[in-house]
């Protein structure tokens, strides 16, 4: 199999290799946080920063670190990166923050980032490393834009938190009215289910 170009490495998360609509990782904070397009952006970049620093370092480190302790090295790199990014959080976006709340300290043990560190970065070099961090990261990002932007529109009637959107149809405007299942858990799931449906089929047939 030929080995993937730079741009290609960064590519493939974004959907062939989506982790959240093809691979099916992360599933918990997708569903969870995913009630507002504001909480999506804050977990995806969350976790995408996450992503690039524990690659980027266990990539430098991987020659260092002994087999028989990776895992709990990995943790430690990547649980040092989620302690910065709560703090950050906690400083300038306490609201985002407290939204999130758990879901931010469970980045740790995140499939995706224990996943990428242990079949990616710790067999390949810095630039590569990097490249599939940020492009699973955005990928998984995108994911949960999607996700929170469905569910925001149809289950609060709003969009970033903000008024109420005024539908126009045959130059009559009118209010829609909230679809309140979809800010639960089965509208997280039928969301879910509906966007994976499409990237799926989008993909066989590009």
């Amino acid at each position: 199999m030929a080995e993937r170009t730079a741009s290609q490495e960064f590519q493939k998360g974004l959907l062939r290799e989506n982790p959240l609509f093809v691979l099916a990782l992360g599933m918990c904070p997708s569903l969870a946080v995913t009630t507002s397009l504001f909480n999506g952006i804050g977990m995806g970049l969350a976790a995408t920063f996450v992503l690039v620093c524990s690659n980027a370092v266990i990539s430098l480190l991987r020659n260092f670190i002994p087999k028989g302790v990776r895992i709990p090295a990995y943790i430690v790199v990547i649980a040092s990166f989620v302690t910065v990014v709560e703090m950050l959080m906690e400083a300038y976006v306490f609201d985002l923050h407290q939204a999130l709340g758990v879901f931010i300290p469970l980045i740790v043990v995140n499939c995706i980032i224990l996943g990428r560190a242990e079949a990616f970065a710790s067999r390949n070099g810095l630039w590569r490393s990097v490249l599939d961090g940020l492009g699973m990261g955005l990928g998984f990002t995108l994911a949960l834009v999607s996700m929170g932007t469905v569910r925001e529109i149809l289950g609060n009637g709003t969009l970033l938190s903000g008024t109420p959107f005024e539908l126009t149809v045959l130059g009559e405007g009118f209010k829609a009215n909230p679809v309140l299942v979809m800010v639960l858990p089965p509208g997280a799931f039928f969301t879910l289910a509906v966007l994976m449906a499409g990237a799926n089929r989008w993909m066989r047939r590009a």
